[in-house]
């Protein structure tokens, strides 16, 4: 009987100690999921803020008198101020704190939409003091969605927790562009400019969420000096290049193919198939949701398995050039959703393997100024594809097409050339 209770100890009850951790680690994780959803609702209100416009452009091309290029302005004008910011955004981010950083910035783009909005309601020479607005709401998104990047590299230890939770980010950011034709549709259906409005109350929302719920990670040691920080900078460059400058490039080509593309979709629903309002706004985003839905399962798949990143990637990028190509043959309504509904797909496969390898391959101290950089590229993207697309829909629409799915092809041979996962360690 000794022998059968040596071999089969009774169970040790936990000390009050062990229950007191245990309740403590249970109330940490839960605090941890509040602060993952205030930060996921920063790329959502930044993304409202730019897509919301897509479908009411053409209303606001006839309301402002405008051509087709000034319109596709509004979009762009937003990108290019983001791109000049996002670098300093990011180093200040590095030095003084994320949550510095995000808070003013936030304020900021909601005052750029209250000033487009006042704009477009109530003043002369409207299209200029919307332009002067939307370019504050650039400037408030240079600092925002871009330094949720490296934040999300801060909080998590485990590199699986990091793809996972930038895996939601890129959801809660393709959500967003999946709600925008849909809500700015709404919205514009009761007055054009009501979205103008409607952003700064998303911000404000965003704000108090990320001050209330959101903890950083107390910085132990001291900011580098600059020239220190330039001389880091240089070596990571120098080390990494190869794969670093692949996906700033991997990145802005599949928000240029995503911006165009929804400019072009913008257009032709209202130009060639007579579809407008909120039933525009609906069929905007199936592409979108596709994309959506997609970022959300190569995130909770890809843990930080490096390998799969480049091979999902290369294949969501390739699978794109088919499905633009296709077009080339026919452009009928539904067949014309479904190829984007696969470009939606192909470009929601690679976005979150993207963040992934360079949040995973760069120390902390840089990482906030190489993501923000990778950000700016993705704004070029965002930038350069409407007003791309409007010079072009005055030729035949088989050559966006052809360009576009070229392009497409050229990204996916820099994924297979560049991008080695034994490198981005």
């Amino acid at each position: 009987m000794d022998n059968i209770e040596r071999l089969c100890p009774a169970p040790i009850k936990a000390s009050k100690k062990q229950v007191a951790e245990g309740k403590s680690k249970s109330s940490e994780t839960s605090k941890q999921k509040w602060a993952i959803l205030s930060i996921s609702s920063i790329p959502l209100v930044m993304t409202l803020g730019n897509s919301m416009l897509i479908p009411v452009l053409p209303a606001m091309e006839k309301e402002l008198s405008i051509s087709s290029f000034q319109t596709s302005m509004i979009i762009t004008v937003y990108s290019i101020v983001a791109i000049i910011l996002i670098p300093i955004a990011g180093f200040l981010s590095d030095h003084i704190g994320r949550k510095k950083v995000i808070i003013p910035s936030l304020i900021i783009a909601g005052a750029g939409g209250l000033i487009s909005g006042f704009a477009a309601w109530k003043m002369d020479h409207t299209y200029w003091i919307i332009l002067i607005g939307r370019s504050l709401q650039g400037v408030g998104a240079a600092g925002a969605f871009p330094i949720v990047l490296p934040l999300v590299g801060d909080m998590f230890k485990n590199e699986d927790d990091v793809s996972s939770t930038l895996g939601l980010i890129e959801t809660s950011n393709t959500f967003g562009k999946v709600l925008s034709p849909i809500l700015g549709a709404f919205l514009a259906g009761f007055i054009w400019f009501l979205p103008f409005f409607s952003f700064p109350v998303f911000c404000l929302i965003s704000t108090i969420l990320m001050i209330f719920l959101v903890k950083c990670p107390k910085k132990i040691e001291k900011p580098i000096p600059f020239k220190q920080f330039l001389a880091n900078l240089k070596e990571i460059f120098s080390e990494k290049g190869r794969w670093l400058y692949a996906i700033f490039f991997i990145g802005g080509i599949l928000m240029f193919l995503l911006f165009g593309v929804l400019f072009y979709l913008s257009e032709v629903f209202e130009s060639e198939y007579g579809v407008k309002a909120l039933k525009k706004g609906f069929f905007l985003a199936l592409p979108l949701g596709a994309l959506c839905l997609s970022s959300f399962i190569t995130g909770k798949i890809i843990k930080e398995n490096k390998v799969l990143m480049k091979r999902l990637t290369f294949g969501g990028v390739f699978l794109t050039a088919l499905a633009i190509a296709a077009l080339y043959f026919s452009i009928k309504l539904w067949f014309m959703i479904s190829m984007f509904l696969l470009v939606g797909i192909g470009i929601g496969v690679g976005l979150p393997c993207l963040d992934a390898l360079i949040t995973a391959g760069i120390e902390k101290e840089e990482r906030g100024t190489v993501t923000s950089l990778y950000s700016s590229m993705r704004f070029i993207g965002v930038a350069a594809g409407p007003p791309f697309i409007a010079l072009f829909m005055k030729y035949p629409h088989h050559w966006i097409f052809i360009i576009l799915s070229c392009v497409s092809v050229i990204t996916a041979f820099v994924i297979l050339k560049a991008i080695k996962p034994g490198e981005a360690a």
